[in-house]
């Protein structure tokens, strides 16, 4: 018998860390957007609609950075990794 209960306390000390884990999830998530939106802001995408702004990253995070760069500005992204620093 003493096993079922070792099993039945590893369950629950698995679920206590499975809502920790969501905890920290939600908590990074949080501070993840924080940043993103501070990079969006003033770049001019923030005129953008919500939705027209969710496909443009969604299109933008199908073809990767590098094609990305590459379509958007013309040059390869060669070129940008070489630019100087802030001007990315």
């Amino acid at each position: 018998m003493p096993r079922n209960r070792s099993a039945i306390a590893a369950l629950q000390k698995l679920e206590a860390d499975r809502e920790a884990l969501d905890a920290k999830q939600r908590e990074l998530e949080v501070q993840a957007a924080k940043e993103l939106g501070e990079i969006i802001l003033g770049s001019g995408l923030e005129s953008f609609s919500k939705k027209g702004l969710r496909k443009v990253a969604e299109e933008l995070g199908k073809l990767g950075e590098d094609a990305a760069i590459e379509k958007l500005t013309g040059r390869g992204a060669t070129r940008a990794s070489h630019a100087a620093p802030g001007t990315q």
